[in-house]
C-alpha cells in the first residue's frame, strides 16, 4: 500500500483516465441525482452496449453534476487532441448516433452540443466559457464537479486532490492550518455564517485526546441541494476538508452526518471513505505522518431539526434528534461529551484550497464582508435551474437574469423565496438593490442561508407558497419547545385559513405577535419561523388582504378563490 503522498500521487497519474489525458476518447455521463433522475443510468448503460457494439476503444466514466441541471442528461466527448465537449438532453434513444457520428466519426453534432470548454473546432458550437452562467462562476468548492469521477479517489488526486493536506502534515502546525482559515475569513455556510476559524479555534483549546469533527450534511431544506450535489459528485474534498480541520483542532474522528433518504450522496461518501483507507489517507499515521485520523457515514431519519448542530449529536447518539440547550457549546461538551466542532458540507470543501493556496487568496473573492464564493441552487419559475458557484457581492440582477435567464415565457419576476423554509422572501424592486451577500440579504429580511433561491414570476401566489412555507415548518418542528410546537401550528392555522378564503382581519397581526415567544425556542427553527410571514406581509400587504378581505387570490393560484371554470395557471415547477 503506497504509504506518502508523492506515490500516491504518482499511481494516480499513471492509472486515472481523465478528460485530455491519453490517446483514447474519454466519455462521461453526468450522474448527480439530477442526472439520474433525468434517465443517466440508462443513458450510461446505452452507451457502454453502443461502444461495444461499433467497436470503439474510448474510456466510460461517471461523473457528479456541473451546474447545468436544466440540461440533463449531460454526456461529455474529449476526442485526443481536442477539447471537451458537452452534449446535453441525451436520451437512450440517440446514444447510437452520437457514438457514430461524435465519437467514431468526424461529425461533431452540433445540433446535440450545449458547447466546448476551449475554443470550439466547429462554429456551430459555442464556447462554454462564454456562457453567462460559467462566465460569472468562481470555482472553489465546486472546481471538480462533473469532471471527475466521484468513486475513484485517483481521478480527484490526479487533479491534486490531498495535496493541501500532505502540505499540512508536514509543512505547517496545526495552529498555522488554523490562522490561514482565519486570514481567509471563511464564514460557515450552513446559514448562520458564523467564522470558521474562530470556531475551530474553539475546539483547539479544548483539552483531548478524543475530540470530534462532525459534517452536517442532512439538508432538509426545500430549495437546498448544493450539499448532496458535493458529495454526490466530489466526496473526497469534503473529507479531505474534514481531516484537515482534524489535524488543525487535533482531533481524532470525523463523522458526515447525512440524512437516510439521501442515497447517493452515502454511497459515495462511503466509498471515498473506504478508498481513503486503503491508500492511508485514513487511520494511524496517514501518509506517513504522526498524525492519525478516522471517519465514518453516519445516517438519520428524515428530521429537519436534525440539521441543528446538537440534535445532529443527540441523533448520533442515538436519541431523538431534539436541541440541547446551550451553554455548553459544543466545543466544551459536544458529541458523547466530547470537544466537537460542527460545520456544514460546503465549508469543508473550501478548506483544501485555502489551505493550498493560502488564507489570502481566498480572501481576495467575494465582497468586503462575505469573502469568497456561494453555492448558489436556482429553482422555482427560472430558465436554467441549476448550482452555480458565484463570487460574493454580484449583483442578484445577475444571478437571477443573465445567470438564471429569468421566468420562462418572458414572465415579470415577482419574488425570490431565498434561505430555506425559515427564509424570507425578496421583493422584485429589491432584487436590483441587492448584492448576494450574507448582511445585505439578512438586513432585507431574506437571508442568504444555505444558498437556496426558488423564484417566483408574475404567476406565482405569496400566500399560496407561505402556506406551504408554514405547514412545512409546522410538521417539522421536533416538539421539545412549547413556543415552538404551538407557535409553528398557530401561524400554519392562519395561514390556512387565509389560503382557503377564509381569513380574519387581525389574523396576520395575530401571527406576527406570536415571535416574542417563538425567540424563546432552543434553536433557529422556533426563533426564525415568523420570517415567512413577516417578509410576505412586508413586501407583499396588498396582496395577502386581497385574499383576507376581497376573499380574492389577484394570481388565481388559490384553488378555494379561483372563479369557477378557471384552468390552473403556469408556475413554478422548474425545480432539480
Amino acid at each position: 500500500m503506497p504509504s506518502t503522498y508523492d506515490e500516491l500521487k504518482r499511481r494516480a497519474l499513471a492509472e486515472a483516465q481523465v478528460a485530455g489525458q491519453g490517446n483514447r476518447p474519454v466519455i462521461t455521463v453526468g450522474m448527480g441525482i439530477c442526472g439520474v433522475s433525468a434517465g443517466a443510468r440508462e443513458v450510461y448503460a446505452a452507451l457502454q452496449d453502443e461502444l461495444k457494439k461499433q467497436g470503439v476503444d474510448a474510456v466510460l466514466h461517471p461523473v457528479g453534476c456541473v451546474g447545468f441541471c436544466y440540461a440533463e442528461v449531460l454526456v461529455d466527448i474529449t476526442r485526443p487532441g481536442q477539447p471537451r465537449i458537452t452534449y446535453k438532453n441525451i436520451t437512450p434513444e440517440r446514444v447510437p448516433e452520437l457514438v457514430r457520428d461524435a465519437v467514431k466519426g468526424a461529425n461533431l453534432r452540433s445540433d446535440l452540443a450545449l458547447g466546448a470548454w476551449g475554443a470550439s473546432p466547429s462554429p456551430a458550437i459555442p464556447n462554454i466559457h462564454d456562457f453567462p452562467e460559467w462566465k460569472h462562476q468562481v470555482r472553489i468548492a465546486t472546481r471538480n464537479c462533473g469532471v471527475v469521477d466521484p468513486d475513484n479517489t485517483l481521478h480527484y488526486i490526479a487533479r491534486g486532490g490531498y495535496g493541501a493536506l500532505n502540505k499540512a502534515l508536514f509543512d505547517m502546525k496545526p495552529d498555522q492550518v488554523i490562522d490561514e482559515v482565519i486570514k481567509s475569513n471563511l464564514r460557515g455556510r450552513g446559514g448562520a455564517a458564523f467564522p470558521t476559524g474562530q470556531k475551530w479555534k474553539f475546539l483547539a483549546g479544548s483539552p483531548g485526546p478524543v475530540k470530534y469533527i462532525l459534517c452536517n450534511g442532512e439538508e432538509g431544506d426545500a430549495g437546498a441541494f448544493n450539499d448532496k450535489a458535493l458529495l454526490e459528485s466530489d466526496p473526497n474534498t469534503v473529507l479531505e476538508g474534514i481531516i484537515l480541520a482534524g489535524y488543525a483542532t487535533r482531533a481524532s474522528k470525523g463523522y458526515i452526518f447525512i440524512r437516510c433518504e439521501h442515497w447517493l450522496p452515502i454511497q459515495r461518501a462511503r466509498n471515498a471513505i473506504k478508498q481513503a483507507y486503503e491508500m492511508g489517507i485514513l487511520g494511524k499515521n496517514i501518509l506517513g505522518s504522526e498524525f492519525s485520523f478516522d471517519a465514518a457515514v453516519v445516517q438519520t431519519g428524515e428530521s429537519y431539526v436534525s440539521g441543528e448542530e446538537t440534535a445532529l449529536m443527540e441523533a448520533i447518539e442515538g436519541r431523538r434528534a431534539m436541541p440541547r440547550p446551550r451553554p455548553p457549546f459544543p466545543a466544551a461538551v459536544g458529541l458523547w461529551g466530547k470537544p466537537s466542532n460542527i460545520n456544514n458540507v460546503k465549508t469543508y470543501s473550501y478548506v483544501p484550497e485555502i489551505v493550498a493556496k493560502g488564507g489570502a487568496w481566498y480572501a481576495s473573492v467575494g465582497s468586503e464582508r462575505s469573502k469568497g464564493t456561494g453555492l448558489v441552487c436556482l429553482s422555482g419559475d427560472i430558465v436554467k435551474p441549476g448550482l452555480y458557484e458565484l463570487p460574493f457581492g454580484l449583483p442578484l440582477t445577475t444571478v437571477i437574469y443573465d445567470i438564471g435567464g429569468g421566468s420562462p415565457g418572458g414572465r415579470k419576476v415577482k419574488f425570490l423565496q431565498t434561505g430555506g423554509p425559515l427564509g424570507g422572501f425578496l421583493p422584485a424592486s429589491l432584487i436590483e438593490k441587492t448584492p448576494m451577500d450574507f448582511d445585505a440579504m439578512n438586513a432585507t429580511g431574506a437571508m442568504f442561508g444555505s444558498g437556496g433561491i426558488i423564484v417566483g414570476s408574475e404567476d406565482a401566489c405569496v400566500v399560496d407558497v407561505t402556506q406551504v412555507l408554514t405547514e412545512f415548518n409546522a410538521d417539522e418542528s421536533c416538539g421539545k419547545c412549547f413556543p415552538c410546537r404551538l407557535g409553528t401550528h398557530h401561524i400554519n392555522q392562519i395561514m390556512r385559513r387565509i389560503h382557503e378564503g377564509k381569513g380574519r382581519p387581525n389574523d396576520m397581526q395575530t401571527a406576527l405577535d406570536l415571535a416574542p415567544g417563538l425567540a424563546a425556542s432552543l434553536c433557529a427553527h422556533g426563533q426564525l419561523a415568523t420570517n415567512p410571514i413577516r417578509t410576505a406581509y412586508q413586501y407583499f400587504r396588498d396582496e395577502i388582504e386581497a385574499h383576507v378581505k376581497d376573499r380574492r387570490c389577484p394570481a388565481g393560484r388559490c384553488a378555494a378563490l379561483r372563479p369557477q371554470g378557471a384552468g390552473t395557471l403556469a408556475g413554478a415547477g422548474n425545480a432539480r
